[in-house]
């Protein structure tokens, strides 16, 4: 049978939202309203002062009732530090952290986990990035992840997510950075759509936030959160994605 799958990114600036305030509840609110399967987190953050040393991943998880979940650190502060994160319906049966950092540019990184799905015999792999403020540096990125060993193992006809915070102000990375080319999908960016704007939260003007996909995907609905909460609770909005996995 096929198998229903949401997919969630957000980058939750820390759990500060528009109003400067600390407060992890909003964000749980929000992604509890669209109670996904994954998750993809950019910046949150670990023992760090401004988010009461808390560890947010575990924090949202446990909220959440999300049984797995996985972080891979990006930035280490004074005080702690912040990455990306997965939270999971599905058991996390591996996890890497893959480097992205270009040379003396700020530090990237992508999470990469592997889920073992109900009923599956293949896997479904996901990568959780968040890109560079360049667009020469988050071309260069893009290559790194998709010539990496983690990438290239991948079966080719294994369920594959990449998404996460690009950063990619006028949607080039698809076409221009291989993407389209290593056979992935995408929904707005392929031209078909109007780009699906995140960013800023109140009134988006960027589509920062996006989701592209490989392999027994098909798409069924892509959507930004309306929520009024969604608003305020961080600087993004959430990019939600529906799939249905095909067998395979």
């Amino acid at each position: 049978m096929p198998l229903p799958l949401t997919v969630v990114t957000w980058n939750i600036h820390r759990c500060i939202g528009m109003d400067r305030r600390f407060d992890p509840e909003r964000v749980v609110e929000v992604l509890r309203h669209h109670d996904a399967d994954v998750v993809l987190l950019q910046e949150v953050d670990r023992g760090v002062p401004r988010s009461r040393l808390l560890w947010l991943d575990h924090e949202l998880a446990r909220a959440l009732d999300y049984p797995f979940h996985a972080w891979a650190q990006a930035h280490t502060l004074k005080q702690g530090a912040y990455g990306n994160a997965v939270l999971s319906r599905f058991p996390i049966v591996k996890r890497r952290h893959l480097e992205l950092t270009i040379g003396w540019r700020k530090r990237r990184n992508a999470l990469y986990v592997r889920l073992q799905l109900p009923r599956r015999k293949r896997p479904l792999h996901v990568f959780d990035w968040h890109l560079g403020l360049s667009a020469r540096e988050r071309r260069r990125q893009v290559e790194k992840l998709l010539h990496s060993g983690t990438h290239r193992s991948i079966r080719s006809r294994d369920p594959v997510i990449l998404g996460g915070d690009t950063n990619d102000w006028r949607n080039l990375l698809y076409r221009g950075a291989g993407l389209e080319a290593a056979g992935y999908h995408a929904w707005s960016e392929s031209g078909r759509r109007q780009p699906l704007r995140t960013f800023p939260a109140p009134s988006p003007a960027g589509a920062l936030d996006k989701v592209f996909w490989r392999g027994p995907l098909r798409e069924t609905r892509f959507h930004v959160s309306r929520l009024a909460l969604a608003r305020v609770a961080s600087d993004h909005r959430p990019l939600v994605a529906e799939f249905v996995l095909e067998r395979s």
